[in-house]
């Protein structure tokens, strides 16, 4: 959170005039209203993997019309990233990588920021509890998990 993920999702987009898939903004659209007090957490789990999905067959079809497309999915654990990777392979599909960061304090002055002045990248009120539990489930990309596509590491900074 706060790397600048969907700044420059927008900014690669109007590069490659292509449209760009954010899985925020469809959690937000779809489920925010429905969000419970109570194991948000879960909640939260299930339809992430079900907008990925959707995300993911929007994504075939635009491929599939000789379109490219930028998908902003923050895919912050190892497992997350492999499964789609896994995807990707499957469908023999090109990709590029681009591995946003910034130190953690950027990065929460910058959330924290974005909550106050809710601009074009605000989607949802992220409190300090969940910046600190995203920020550490964040698992680093590795080379390994990326043979095979190119990959592009970009300080935010």
């Amino acid at each position: 959170m706060g790397a600048g993920k969907s700044t420059y999702a927008s900014q690669l987009g109007q590069e490659y005039r292509a449209p760009v898939l954010n899985l925020d903004d469809w959690m937000v659209t779809l489920f925010s209203p429905d969000r419970p007090m109570e194991n948000a957490i879960e909640w939260y789990i299930e339809r992430k993997e079900r907008c990925i999905e959707q995300i993911w067959k929007v994504t075939s079809e635009i491929i599939s019309s000789g379109n490219d497309v930028i998908l902003e999915l923050g895919l912050i654990q190892q497992a997350s990233r492999q499964k789609f990777f896994d995807k990707v392979e499957f469908a023999r599909y090109m990709m590029r990588i681009y591995v946003l960061d910034a130190p953690r304090e950027i990065r929460r002055m910058r959330v924290q920021r974005r909550n106050r002045e809710q601009g074009t990248t605000y989607s949802m009120a992220v409190p300090d509890h969940v910046f600190e539990m995203a920020s550490n489930l964040w698992e680093p990309v590795e080379q390994l998990e990326c043979n095979g596509y190119e990959v592009k590491y970009i300080s935010t900074v």
